[in-house]
């Protein structure tokens, strides 16, 4: 059994949350840079590549909306990290210091004032390691999650104009151009999960089954095709990526889960 210094876990998440914050995923950086579409579309892509060369050089927020700070947790069941929980609020709240204060109750919306807590998910993996992944979610893009809960029957063909009914429905409002994430399976908080998981996967990374990555393709073409764009100017950019996770299901059900993720995409992971 090997232990894990929650010390570390702090010091490594704090500097990890605090540098995500600053440098959104630098793939969606250079697809923006270069990007060639209509032309209002391809002078916001230069703008929004700009403003996140600003915020590297300056150590500014690259967005005002902070998020809400998700970690998720691969724990390895030789691995023993006693309050490992207290470790990520405290990494939480020491890097959203100087962050807007974004996190309330759901009732009273009275505001805990320190972005705690965060919205921790793990899961128990072999070994004896600990990987940590961080994804700031704004609320413009995770306003627009879906989840569908599909039959069986209804298939590929069902999966996919899922993913393009929560595009076109919520892709304007999401900030694009959008990473997709897409959860399939399990029942339906495993496929939501999946999907915010899927968003971690690096720009232009297909999945490794080739049938779930065909359906990736298919859909990031039919999304596309919404014309949509960036930042809603039209064009064939409405998303850069579509992301697939899968899990098994129980034979009677189909949970699809569709996440879409701004172009301030801010995620990182470390491993301990």
């Amino acid at each position: 059994m090997r232990n894990i210094d929650t010390v570390t876990v702090k010091r490594e998440v704090t500097s990890l949350i605090e540098r995500c914050l600053i440098e959104p995923d630098r793939a969606v950086t250079e697809k923006l840079e270069n990007l060639c579409d209509a032309p209002l579309a391809s002078y916001a892509a230069k703008l929004i590549a700009e403003n996140n060369r600003i915020a590297k050089e300056k150590k500014v927020f690259a967005c005002q909306d902070t998020g809400q700070a998700l970690i998720m947790v691969r724990l390895g069941d030789e691995a023993y990290c006693p309050g490992l929980r207290l470790a990520l609020e405290e990494a939480v709240r020491a890097a959203y210091s100087p962050a807007r204060k974004s996190v309330a109750d759901p009732l009273t919306r009275l505001n805990t004032k320190d972005n705690t807590p965060p919205i921790i998910e793990t899961e128990i993996v072999s070994g004896d390691g600990l990987e940590i992944s961080f994804l700031a979610k704004g609320a413009g893009s995770e306003n627009m999650a879906k989840l569908y809960m599909l039959k069986p029957a209804d298939g590929e063909d069902g999966i996919i104009s899922s993913i393009v009914d929560a595009v076109s429905s919520g892709g304007a409002n999401a900030c694009p151009p959008l990473v997709v994430g897409v959860g399939i399976g399990g029942v339906a908080e495993t496929a939501c999960m999946l999907s915010k998981r899927a968003l971690l996967r690096p720009i232009g990374q297909s999945n490794a089954r080739a049938d779930a990555a065909r359906l990736e393709k298919i859909a990031l073409e039919k999304v596309n095709a919404l014309g949509i764009g960036v930042a809603a100017f039209g064009g064939n950019n409405t998303a850069l990526a579509v992301n697939i996770e899968l899990a098994p299901t129980h034979i009677g059900m189909l949970p699809v889960a569709v996440n879409l993720q701004c172009h301030s995409l801010r995620h990182g992971t470390v491993k301990l």
